[in-house]
């Protein structure tokens, strides 16, 4: 087996700590969830949760009259 050399041993490690830094990264720092890239995936998240849980509660009342 040969071992790589040059530009290609470096790109590898290159991309190597990307991933790592990238799966290493979170929004709250002591939790498990979300990972940072969460708000750039998911922008209207908090809009939607919102929306959902109005209606939930909206549903939840009607049903308690």
């Amino acid at each position: 087996m040969s071992k790589k050399k040059g530009f290609g041993l470096s790109q590898n490690l290159i991309k190597k700590e990307i991933i790592k830094k990238k799966t290493n990264e979170r929004l709250i720092s002591w939790s498990p969830w979300p990972p940072a890239s969460f708000q750039k995936k998911y922008p209207a998240f908090p809009f939607v949760l919102t929306i959902i849980v109005i209606i939930i509660l909206y549903w939840y009342f009607s049903l308690l009259k």
